[in-house]
């Protein structure tokens, strides 16, 4: 069986790109890197040219230096050949590097077989647990464009405030930098309200929004930022995977 990877355009991997999302049924870290004009070099990958799957290499932004492998997907019955269509579509584009989510059941096994030097960049949460936070004096409250939050009007409606006093101590939203219905929580509290269990409310009433969007709240933080865990999981966030990165050898 002939074996082989070429570039394309990434409108030729529409239809296997639906079934990788539903495949792997959750937030995509990387979903949004594919339409950025000349951020992605597209690759189908075929056997005995018949197209059986394709791999993506991310080229511009945080990887315009070392351009990092960071989606592989292989139809179900050409499986028995995903090490194999690798192989080939590593000796194509000569990558150094692959980035990938640790849920990722296509890349993230190539990662360990071929990769090097493995390190997690960040830790990914899903929701999982209801919570009922509510910290004496906070008033949470949807974001308005007084709030000067630096977003655009389509955002606001995903975006809020905690008060203590009529006083802005938290801001946060929801992002879709990924695979809609997913969105990423963040939030921020002012210094002098910190440690008052704010981060976790603010949180929790994001999640409140995002579901009542019709969104699936998601979240992710720095593996060695302990308070930023904290508040996640005291909202309800459970770890899920971590975003791995690995270096291989041309």
């Amino acid at each position: 069986m002939e074996l082989t990877a070429i570039p394309v355009a990434l409108e030729e991997l529409k239809s296997l790109r639906e079934l990788y999302r539903q495949e792997m049924n959750c937030q995509i870290i990387h979903d949004s890197v594919h339409p950025r004009p000349g951020w992605t070099m597209e690759y189908m990958l075929h056997a005995d040219r018949v197209p059986v799957g394709y791999g993506s290499v991310a080229v511009a932004g945080p990887w315009k230096e070392i351009p990092a492998l960071y989606e592989f997907y292989v139809l179900p019955y050409y499986r028995s050949r995903m090490f194999d269509l690798f192989e080939i579509l590593l000796a194509v584009t000569r990558v150094t590097k692959i980035e990938t989510q640790s849920n990722d059941a296509f890349l993230t096994p190539m990662l360990h077989a071929f990769a090097r030097d493995v390190l997690s960049g960040s830790i990914l949460f899903h929701d999982r647990i209801t919570t009922n936070l509510s910290p004496p004096g906070a008033v949470f409250r949807l974001a308005t464009s007084a709030d000067a939050l630096e977003i655009s009007p389509s955002q606001i409606r995903s975006h809020g405030i905690v008060e203590i006093g009529g006083v802005a101590a938290a801001k946060g939203g929801i992002l879709f930098h990924y695979n809609r219905p997913y969105g990423d929580i963040y939030m921020e509290v002012s210094e002098p309200f910190r440690r008052r269990g704010l981060g976790s409310y603010l949180v929790q009433e994001l999640k409140r929004v995002g579901y009542e969007n019709g969104n699936i709240p998601s979240a992710r933080c720095n593996p060695k930022n302990t308070a930023s865990r904290k508040t996640l999981q005291k909202a309800g966030f459970v770890p899920c995977g971590h975003i791995l990165v690995g270096s291989v050898s041309t």
